[in-house]
């Protein structure tokens, strides 16, 4: 018996329709087929804005979630995701550099940072303030007596700096993190193995610049970088003489060459930059606990930062502190730094008037 395959009056499918009786008919879906409202819908995907891409825009709010590649369906976007602050942190210390020679060297390319950033120019360093010590209260965001660098020479004997420091937290956080510095001694601020690419050179702050310049094309989370010249020209001819604002006025210009290199990488406006120093000094001299030698540069811009003079007490230890907070890590609860949030226009925490002494 053959079956007859002329066309089913239109009522009479209708009713089939209707009733939820659909035979699997030849051109038509097998009554197998699965419900398309039973398949799970894609979650959709989070971007976090990393080197891997450097042109991904930031928005300016400290506090801005991470933005889904598409629009949610049927979910928000979870309110757990940590706030965009900034890609990478350059960290730019100015050995012996005195807030008051700024304007005398002049360093026009650091007041163009200023006039788009926050900045103190009465931050304060640690006594004694020494280089080795002064680092390393700068990078473990802790006093002297917890970091236990009681020395200013490169004595390898003597180990590296106690506590968790911002290259330990970074390093493991899976970020590539970089030291470029002029004076060996700053290798025992952190161990080896904290620090992805480690490098001494006994030259001119331009000289060491152009290492970074090169280096950065290539990525960074965490970059440190060191200009020792100040520091020896105020040694040898004395602070804020001609000799040591000659030397400020080259490391304004190797300044420009890092900005450049950023901007031509693509990495500039997701780059949190900050540029402090050690100590200052006095005379041909430092350590002591004079203004002079205590008092330093604190300047910050980058993405989220809001321009102007901060009314905050900085301290150096607040160095490190702030640059976890702005790459999302984990402040160590010992540290004696805390975040200058007021750079980033939020109410800043309350601050001991005196620290590290």
């Amino acid at each position: 018996m053959s079956l007859d395959r002329r066309p089913l009056p239109l009522l009479w499918l209708a009713l089939l329709f209707l009733t939820g009786c659909v035979p699997a008919w030849p051109g038509l879906l097998p009554a197998s087929s699965p419900s398309p409202v039973s398949q799970p819908l894609a979650s959709p995907a989070l971007v976090s804005p990393t080197a891997d891409y450097p042109s991904l825009e930031i928005p300016a709010s400290p506090t801005a979630a991470y933005l889904p590649t598409q629009a949610p369906l049927e979910y928000s976007t979870p309110t757990s995701s940590p706030p965009v602050r900034a890609a990478r942190v350059l960290l730019l210390s100015i050995d012996g550099f005195r807030p008051d020679a700024i304007e005398l060297a002049p360093m026009p390319n650091l007041q163009a940072l200023m006039q788009n950033g926050a900045y103190s120019l009465t931050a304060q360093t640690i006594f004694p303030s020494s280089t080795l010590p002064a680092h390393s209260s700068m990078l473990t965001g802790l006093c002297p007596s917890k970091h236990g660098v009681d020395w200013n020479n490169y004595l390898p004997k003597r180990g590296y700096a106690n506590g968790t420091d911002i290259f330990d937290l970074a390093q493991a956080a899976g970020m590539q993190t970089i030291m470029v510095v002029g004076k060996e001694k700053l290798r025992q601020v952190t161990e080896p193995e904290s620090t992805d690419f480690f490098t001494y050179i006994n030259d001119r702050d331009k000289v060491i610049a152009q290492e970074v310049v090169e280096l950065i094309p290539h990525g960074f989370d965490l970059l440190f970088v060191h200009f020792p010249l100040a520091d020896g020209m105020g040694h040898e001819y004395g602070w804020l003489s001609p000799e040591q604002l000659s030397v400020l006025y080259r490391a304004d210009e190797a300044l420009l060459s890092l900005l450049q290199a950023l901007e031509t990488a693509g990495f500039r406006e997701t780059t949190l930059i900050i540029i402090t120093a050690d100590h200052g000094g006095h005379g041909t001299t430092h350590g002591s606990s004079l203004p002079e030698d205590m008092t330093i540069p604190w300047i910050a811009a980058g993405p989220g930062i809001q321009p102007g003079p901060l009314t905050t007490a900085v301290h150096t230890t607040d160095t490190a502190a702030t640059i976890a907070w702005a790459l999302n890590l984990p402040i160590p609860p010992e540290w004696d730094g805390l975040p200058v949030l007021e750079a980033f226009g939020m109410p800043d925490q309350p601050h001991p008037q005196a620290r590290c002494h």
